[in-house]
């Protein structure tokens, strides 16, 4: 990058700082301002000066850390003090709630805040951006709508948009009349944004996915300044934007479910039961071989209320419930067992995207080790009582 460039960039990022009051940036297409030459470098001019910069280093940093440029692709690869939007999140997610097999590792890992991309570099959870849908792309309703790309209205023979969508239209292609498959479509978009919002890391949602905006499977609305690519508010989906204000508002009641710290897999307490435990559905810790049953779409995720590194203003530990998380792509419904007694006798079921119901006051209330049937394609959430 040239001095006369980099010196403007540095200038105007402390602008915008320190007169229009700032708190942070995302940057496009990150990469590029890395580049030397040709290839990425994580060393560059560009990181070290604003890493030296009193000012801009203290601001919140966000990288799109992918250009269109080789070896572009950079996600996990951003230096510490910067945080990333998780291209990786957004692809592993939309493939779990397709039914992709051999998902469940690879969905733990994206779950907890992608340890393997962050951790390594002395950065938090807070470094994982994580989002199912963006501005570039199908809006939530036409994830769950279009297996195909539908861009005919930017007169370019549907040449231009991604091709590769990770999507699935429930069986499909487009608007229908279907009750089935309109209610499977809801679902599965309470299925993506309950995901999104019970993971560690920092939740993006775009404007308009909570009430239920379409672009008609336009994935590039970029030239389109008309309904399009619009609000329609007077079209909203009520039903939505209250089931994502209440999810919302669980996650913030709930330290548990946004820690600012990794899950360290260790003992909690006098109870001898760690951090975390994953489970199989007959009420079991998962041990080496489920986790590579290709077969396998379902686990319980076991979040110790007392296990929470971080601590509170004045120095205390930060407590809170615990929670028994279950994800279910399966296409037919399952019967799981929740954990012993040791991790909590009693539980209050407070989410379920099947029905779309949340209710702090809870939604049943179970016991250890009973059953309980989890609807096919669905999430169902349970709170220590």
């Amino acid at each position: 990058m040239l001095p006369n460039v980099l010196r403007f960039i540095m200038d105007s990022l402390r602008y915008w700082i320190l007169e229009m009051h700032i708190d942070g940036f995302r940057f496009d297409l990150a990469s590029t301002l890395a580049r030397e030459l040709h290839e990425v470098n994580r060393l560059s001019a560009f990181f070290d000066i604003i890493h030296q910069d009193p000012v801009i280093s203290q601001a919140k940093l966000i990288a799109e850390p992918w250009d269109v440029g080789e070896g572009g692709y950079q996600v996990g690869k951003f230096p510490p003090g910067w945080a990333e939007w998780n291209g990786m999140y957004r692809d592993v997610m939309r493939d779990y709630w397709r039914g992709n097999p051999n998902m469940l590792g690879e969905f733990a890992q994206r779950f907890l805040g992608s340890p393997d991309l962050y951790k390594e570099d002395y950065r938090r959870p807070t470094a994982s951006i994580n989002f199912i849908t963006a501005h570039d792309g199908f809006t939530l309703h036409d994830l769950v709508s279009y297996n195909h790309k539908h861009n005919e209205a930017n007169l370019d023979d549907n040449n231009d948009g991604e091709d590769h969508n990770k999507s699935w239209n429930c069986g499909v292609e487009g608007e229908t009349d279907n009750e089935e498959i309109i209610n499977l479509r809801l679902q599965q978009k309470r299925n993506f944004l309950a995901t999104l919002f019970l993971s560690q890391g920092i939740p993006m949602l775009v404007s308009g996915d909570e009430m239920g905006k379409t672009q008609q499977g336009n994935n590039n609305t970029y030239c389109q300044d008309n309904d399009l690519s619009w609000l329609d508010w007077a079209n909203a989906d009520q039903s939505l934007l209250n089931f994502t204000q209440e999810l919302i508002q669980l996650r913030q009641n709930h330290p548990s479910l946004r820690r600012r710290k990794w899950f360290v897999g260790k003992e909690v307490g006098e109870d001898g039961i760690k951090d975390i435990a994953w489970f199989t559905p007959d009420g079991n810790p998962m041990k080496g071989h489920n986790w590579e049953k290709d077969f396998a779409r379902s686990i319980g995720i076991y979040f110790h209320g007392e296990g929470i590194q971080s601590k509170g203003p004045m120095g205390e530990d930060i407590l809170d419930n615990h929670f028994f998380i279950i994800f279910n792509a399966h296409y037919e419904a399952l019967d799981y067992k929740l954990p012993k007694e040791e991790y909590g006798k009693s539980w209050k079921k407070v989410l379920d995207t099947a029905t779309g119901e949340i209710a702090k006051d809870g939604l049943g209330l179970f016991t250890a080790s009973e059953g309980l049937e989890v609807a096919r394609r669905s999430v169902t959430v349970l709170k220590s009582a």
